[in-house]
């Protein structure tokens, strides 16, 4: 990307080149896109307007070209008193290449600017914390994912730094991996830097599906929790804003930051006022411990509040209620976990304790169930599984079925009621849609007392009763709550794969015919 000077006195075919733009500009390149519009990148495509901004001199007019339709406006003040300029764009089609030149003039002067081999598609934001940030090298299959890399050049890579600011910001500061085009070079950086597994994987995927360009945008932090990710305004709705007063220089150099806002001040806050197409999130690890029993407020009050700022910030053309995809927590070992109970707790409170999703309170979102993945094994601990394909695949099927309106089934079975029936005897009966595949019996319990039955139980319990499933249909499972009746109780609540590591790799007692695993849940039965 290069900036041009041309004198409006002399002749308009001379001109003098000036210096490369860096990524975070500096003050010498007073008239500039800000941080992330740059060569090779992707802007959200129809019926989305992409919105391009950036920097100039105040009261300089300017003019926007591309492909031979022409955008004017002025350099006015803008936040933090930056002079800044914007465009929105129409909506364009998928495809390209295309050249997009900015000029500006400033009393005479005639500056310009230009974005090359920009393409229009679908701009997702990949986010979270360290199995989102997780790269591409650390995965299985590496070779053959690196010797298959270049037939993706539709598809563009965007990695942000992991800073910490304690204002939020309207540029980027950091950014660790300009717009690139996947190579075995933009792809395995060093570890835990970039590319993102999971990002890549679910771009990879959808491309393959849609055909049009991907533009992939990670920015997650190592071991963060989501008070971070989340504004002032997300935290004050689950009474988790206080203001912190905490200097900057004493908590910059924190591994796992725990501070409120301060990432979503500068690695999610400079991007909203880019057009996307939505954001998929792996996080929760680190809320295991730290107001678990807030997260099903702080989960959909930050995805909620994102959207709403998201909306704001691209004057409306973001769409307010753009989707959301997330990984339900997979599996991990007490090497990483204690086993309190806490950890299948958050992937129950990732659901807003619905067991689904979408549902009332987390509407147009989608979730990729991971229990049955687990890597005990791993390297890297239990809590970085390194099959991030089959992660991805199932975000996959999700984001199809809700953000692109596909007929897939996408979500694992879970049953419509609960109901006891005999003597001992359980029934679960499941939707009809659910073509329900049972693996083995052994992911079931049973709570006998009610006043003892709680969810935050760990596995195992001596309050919880092992129910193995005695029978089932497509449709059906019927558990045996035999021993409930030897205590001389009745089960009152059942709960399925509710443990750090409820089963071998692929094989919990639940699936549907199209391979989705049941997801974990804990509800009354109906007496």
């Amino acid at each position: 990307m290069k900036v041009f000077l041309v004198c409006l006195f002399c002749c308009m075919t001379n001109f003098t080149q000036g210096k490369d733009i860096t990524v975070k500009g500096n003050d010498d390149n007073w008239f500039r896109f800000a941080s992330y519009y740059q060569n090779k990148m992707v802007l959200q495509r129809e019926p989305h307007r992409a919105n391009i901004w950036g920097y100039g001199m105040l009261g300089a007019n300017m003019t926007l070209s591309i492909s031979g339709t022409n955008y004017t406006t002025t350099v006015r003040v803008g936040p933090n008193k930056a002079s800044v300029w914007n465009f929105i764009l129409h909506p364009y089609k998928a495809g390209g290449p295309f050249s997009i030149k900015v000029y500006h003039e400033f009393y005479g002067l005639l500056t310009w600017i230009e974005l090359k081999d920009v393409l229009f598609g679908d701009v997702w934001i990949c986010s979270g914390q360290s199995n989102m940030q997780f790269t591409v090298s650390m995965t299985f299959n590496l070779t053959e994912e690196l010797k298959a890399a270049s037939k993706y050049d539709k598809i563009r890579l965007f990695t942000v730094g992991s800073v910490e600011y304690l204002l939020p910001l309207y540029d980027l500061v950091s950014v660790i991996q300009p717009w690139s085009i996947p190579s075995a070079e933009t792809l395995v950086g060093p570890p835990w830097t970039y590319f993102s597994a999971v990002c890549w994987f679910y771009g990879k995927k959808l491309y393959e599906v849609l055909g049009v360009p991907i533009g992939l945008i990670s920015s997650a932090y190592i071991g963060s929790a989501i008070e971070p990710w989340s504004s002032p305004d997300a935290l004050k709705t689950c009474g988790l804003f206080k203001p912190n007063l905490t200097d900057i220089n004493e908590i910059k150099n924190v591994a796992y930051p725990f501070v409120n806002s301060i990432l979503w001040n500068v690695m999610i806050h400079p991007l909203l006022n880019m057009t996307i197409k939505g954001v998929i999130w792996y996080q929760g690890e680190s809320n295991t411990e730290y107001h678990n029993e807030r997260y099903s407020c702080s989960f959909p009050a930050m995805i909620r509040d994102w959207r709403l700022k998201w909306y704001e910030g691209t004057n409306g053309n973001t769409h307010k209620q753009f989707p959301f995809g997330f990984v339900q927590l997979s599996a991990v070992g007490i090497d990483s976990i204690p086993n309190d109970g806490k950890f299948p707790l958050i992937r129950w409170h990732q659901t807003a304790d619905y067991g689904f999703v979408p549902n009332k309170v987390m509407p147009n979102t989608f979730m990729a169930v991971t229990m049955d993945l687990p890597d005990l094994t791993s390297p890297l601990e239990s809590i970085h599984p390194r099959d991030k394909q089959d992660v991805a695949q199932r975000l996959l099927l999700g984001s199809l079925k809700l953000a692109y309106g596909h007929d897939v089934n996408s979500e694992g079975p879970l049953p419509n009621s609960i109901r006891s029936y005999g003597k001992s005897k359980i029934l679960l009966q499941y939707p009809t849609t659910q073509h329900l595949i049972v693996q083995e019996k052994g992911n079931f319990e049973v709570c006998c007392d009610q006043t003892k039955c709680k969810a935050a139980d760990p596995y195992p319990s001596l309050v919880w009763k092992w129910a193995p499933i005695s029978y089932h249909t497509n449709h059906t499972i019927t558990l045996d709550a035999q021993k409930c009746r030897n205590i001389g109780m009745q089960a009152q609540f059942v709960r399925y794969a509710w443990a750090l590591a409820p089963c071998k790799f692929k094989q919990c007692s639940v699936y549907n015919d199209n391979g989705l695993p049941a997801p974990p849940f804990f509800l009354p039965v109906i007496l």
